[in-house]
């Protein structure tokens, strides 16, 4: 039997029993002959509960402070599963990030990872330990400090060890069975789907789905790392998220046209209106928004007025980045020339993914004809070959997913999905 690297997260972890039955299970993996390396989440809700501490001690408390202060709640998780382990016969040994050799730059609060050098862990694996790490968080390659990867950061470090260590899969437990066809909080007929390739699990997951984070799927593929989703909280087969697709028993998983439906009511939209159509223009908004290190989604220019030669430009950006972009856009104003700027932070974005649409003629007209048919009004539109999002009102963001998954075919005839932990995370 080869190494398995097991990621559990915060609902897995988040009280006594829990760690005692994430124990179990890990003990289970060594029992037949695995190495095990498990890593785990801040417990419950501990990484929010010290966010809000910080925030109630300062304002705007220090990126490197924060980062201090964050990753104490991953080493609460890894000692104490540590002890857990050991009560039931077998040893275990805990790692913080940096001790498990993963390296980051230095920006904190949103580390990228640079490099993983797993010596440690190699060599307790080596004298038979089951290692346990902290996710979630690494040390600086430049300045040594202690960074934190963002959200999601523990599937991040969980996929980076496992291909540092060339382990077999990597296990990510969390509190639903798997990967969906959409989100089993909003529609309770949603299907587990059995496997799914990177590429759509990439446009799921960069389009909302938050069972995996883009960057974890992104690494995955990378370094063709199979992951196998599944729940710590039941005995099922997951997802297996891969290259290939996988068999199971006599019949092989194929690829769907339609992988799901994913929805996102975490962005806000902005459009600059009056902007000057000609040449330049574009750029110099976008990079006013690339200097201030904001990430954007969709973007959608108006055609100009004849009579003005003026257009709007509207786009996406994460609802936590709108002050900031919209503070950037006005202290260059005079440089870009536009009229006024409009924010708005109560849209949602749909988004419908299968690698199967690009050679299914009819899938687009389907789509937007069950919005339609939930009187769903469409104010952005962005496609890919294997992905069509658009933007919507909050409001209306369940009802459309609901319609779509309908529309194709994509409800379940049989028991409806569980959210074990209730967070669907």
């Amino acid at each position: 039997m080869g190494l398995v690297v097991q990621k559990y997260g915060g609902s897995s972890v988040a009280d006594a029993e829990g760690i005692k039955r994430v124990a179990k299970r890990i003990v289970e993996a060594k029992k037949n002959g695995h190495q095990v390396v498990a890593v785990v989440s801040a417990m419950g809700d501990t990484t929010d509960e010290l966010i809000d501490l910080a925030e109630q001690v300062s304002p705007i408390p220090a990126g490197r402070e924060l980062d201090m202060l964050l990753t104490a709640g991953e080493r609460i998780s890894m000692a104490l599963l540590a002890m857990a382990i050991k009560n039931l016969g077998h040893s275990a040994q805990s790692f913080t990030g940096s001790q498990a050799g993963v390296i980051t730059d230095s920006v904190h609060n949103k580390a990228r990872i640079i490099d993983v050098t797993p010596g440690r862990i190699r060599d307790s694996l080596n004298e038979g330990n089951i290692a346990i790490v902290a996710g979630f968080q690494g040390v600086s390659q430049d300045t040594k400090d202690i960074t934190t990867l963002g959200r999601g950061g523990s599937d991040t470090t969980a996929v980076a060890l496992a291909a540092a260590l060339d382990a077999e899969v990597c296990e990510i437990y969390t509190d639903v069975d798997g990967v969906f066809t959409a989100d089993p909080r909003v529609v309770k007929k949603a299907r587990k789907i059995d496997w799914i390739s990177f590429e759509d699990m990439l446009e799921l997951a960069s389009s909302g789905s938050k069972v995996l984070l883009h960057r974890c799927v992104e690494y995955a593929r990378r370094y063709n790392i199979p992951i196998h989703v599944r729940s710590s909280f039941s005995g099922l087969q997951g997802t297996w998220v891969s290259s290939e697709p996988i068999e199971q028993g006599e019949k092989q998983v194929e690829q769907a046209i339609i992988s799901g439906v994913a929805h996102d009511t975490s962005e806000a939209k902005i459009t600059v209106v009056g902007v000057p159509d000609k040449p330049g223009e574009a750029a110099a908004i976008f990079r006013t928004i690339a200097d201030a290190e904001i990430n954007i989604d969709m973007v959608v220019q108006n055609v100009s007025a004849a009579s003005t030669g003026l257009t709007d430009i509207s786009f996406t950006l994460p609802k936590t980045e709108g002050r900031k972009a919209m503070d950037a856009l006005e202290k260059n104003k005079g440089g870009i020339g536009f009229d006024s700027l409009r924010y708005d932070d109560q849209i949602g974005k749909i988004s419908l993914v299968g690698a199967g649409m690009k050679t299914n003629p009819g899938v687009t007209a389907a789509f937007f004809e069950a919005l339609s048919g939930a009187s769903v009004n469409i104010e952005l539109i962005s496609t890919s070959e294997i992905r069509i999002s658009v933007v919507t009102r909050a409001d209306d963001v369940s009802e459309a997913v609901r319609a779509v998954h309908t529309a194709f075919g994509l409800d379940s005839d049989s028991d409806e999905a569980v959210v074990y932990g209730g967070t669907g995370r």
